[in-house]
C-alpha cells in the first residue's frame, strides 16, 4: 500500500509541474525593443534587431533569445538573450580578433550597466553608460 501511494503522489506531482513550454519568431514587443535600443545607443556592439525568438511557457514569456545570420561577419558566434523582465540581457560573442566575450547588460535606474568577461585577454570590465568604470586583468 506504501508503494501504492507513494506512485499516486510522484504521478500527481509531476503532472502538476508539468508546462507546455513554446517558442515563436516573432517581432520584439514594445519592452524588449526599448531595452534594445537604449543598450545599443552606448553599446553600439549589442546589435539591434527587431525579429526575436520567445520562449513561452503555459503563454507568459519565459526567456527570449536573437538569432544572426553571421555570414560575412568576424563572428564565429553571436548570441543574444533578454530576460523576462526586459530589464537585463545576457551576450554572448566569439571572432577571431576578440576571442569569446560574454557578460550582461542591466538597466537600473535609468542607466545601463554593463560588465564584461574576455577570455582572450583574461579581462573583466564594468562600465556605466558606455564608460568603463573598472578593469581588472586575472
Amino acid at each position: 500500500m506504501k508503494k501504492f501511494t507513494l506512485l499516486l503522489a510522484l504521478v500527481f506531482t509531476t503532472i502538476s509541474f508539468a508546462q507546455t513550454i513554446t517558442s515563436k519568431l516573432e517581432d520584439a514587443n514594445v519592452e524588449q525593443y526599448a531595452l534594445l535600443t537604449k543598450v545599443n545607443q552606448y553599446y553600439p556592439d549589442i546589435t539591434l534587431n527587431k525579429s526575436i525568438t520567445n520562449f513561452y511557457a503555459d503563454g507568459k514569456i519565459i526567456d527570449s533569445q536573437q538569432q544572426f545570420d553571421l555570414k560575412g561577419t568576424k563572428f564565429s558566434s553571436y548570441k543574444l538573450g533578454i530576460e523576462p523582465d526586459n530589464k537585463k540581457l545576457l551576450f554572448e560573442y566569439v571572432s577571431d580578433e576578440t576571442g569569446k566575450v560574454y557578460g550582461d547588460v542591466a538597466v537600473f535606474k535609468g542607466n545601463v550597466i554593463r560588465t564584461t568577461f574576455s577570455e582572450k585577454n583574461d579581462l573583466i570590465e564594468v562600465s556605466l553608460n558606455g564608460k568603463s568604470v573598472f578593469q581588472k586583468k586575472i
